[in-house]
């Protein structure tokens, strides 16, 4: 199969998404793709493509396969190869190796992004996100911008918009000088808050007032868990297909 960049394909067994464009975003189209039950959605793209945070994070739950199309085909997550079987992009049998592409030198510069992960309990009477807008706060010194389902994220932060949803899973990005995107899922019960924040190696992530933000946060809403973890990849907040290394937990609380 060659990869007709720019068109759609439907299969027995997959939904082909094919893109040509230097950054692939959680667009709504895409969405509605990977929410519909049925067949698997493979999103191919060429090896000069990035994905967008909130696409990597559908990437590693797999509701999204990620297939590059260069020398070959390769998985853009994890570099393992693949084949076309008449109707899916499959693993290679056999591939003994990563694909060449995967090993080769990353094209963007290096970041650390750190990752925060907050759950705290809630009751339905109160609105979603208030932890969230919290731990945005503490880190960028500002609330979230906005949110938004897929992106681009263009309605204004509101906690209150969100009340009255059973549960839910939306995006949010934040201001200052630092890429800031985070996510929010909740149930009756439960919030789970994601904040990543993009750093360079001239501009290191502040790893000693971790215990403070955990604490301060902990002052405003109280925590079942907080944890952070540092993963190589571009301070932009996009992946490449590329091995940039793996990612490390440097707190773990609750």
């Amino acid at each position: 199969m060659t990869a007709n960049i720019g068109a759609d394909a439907v299969t027995d067994k997959a939904v082909l998404v094919l893109s040509d464009r230097p950054v692939v975003p959680l667009g709504p189209g895409l969405l509605e793709k990977i929410t519909a039950r049925g067949r698997v959605v493979q999103l191919v793209t060429s090896p000069d493509s990035r994905v967008t945070l909130p696409l990597r994070t559908e990437l590693e739950d797999g509701r999204v396969h990620w297939v590059v199309a260069g020398d070959g085909y390769y998985d853009g997550l994890t570099g393992r190869p693949l084949r076309w079987d008449g109707a899916a992009f499959t693993p290679d049998p056999s591939a003994r190796d990563y694909a060449p592409d995967f090993t080769s030198e990353p094209r963007m510069p290096p970041g650390t992004p750190l990752t925060l992960t907050v759950r705290t309990p809630r009751t339905p009477s109160s609105p979603p996100g208030l932890a969230l807008a919290a731990l945005t706060r503490l880190v960028t010194g500002a609330p979230p911008l906005g949110f938004g389902t897929s992106e681009p994220l263009t309605r204004r932060w509101e906690p209150s918009a969100l009340r009255g949803a059973e549960s839910a899973r939306v995006l949010v990005v934040g201001s200052g000088p630092r890429p800031a995107l985070g996510s929010l899922t909740w149930t009756d019960d439960t919030e789970t808050s994601t904040l990543t924040i993009g750093h360079t190696p001239s501009d290191p992530p502040p790893l000693a007032h971790l215990p403070w933000l955990a604490a301060t946060l902990t002052a405003e809403h109280p925590l079942t868990s907080f944890d952070a973890h540092l993963t190589p990849t571009a301070a932009d907040l996009t992946t490449e297909p590329r091995w940039t290394g793996t990612p490390s937990t440097v707190a773990i609380a609750g």
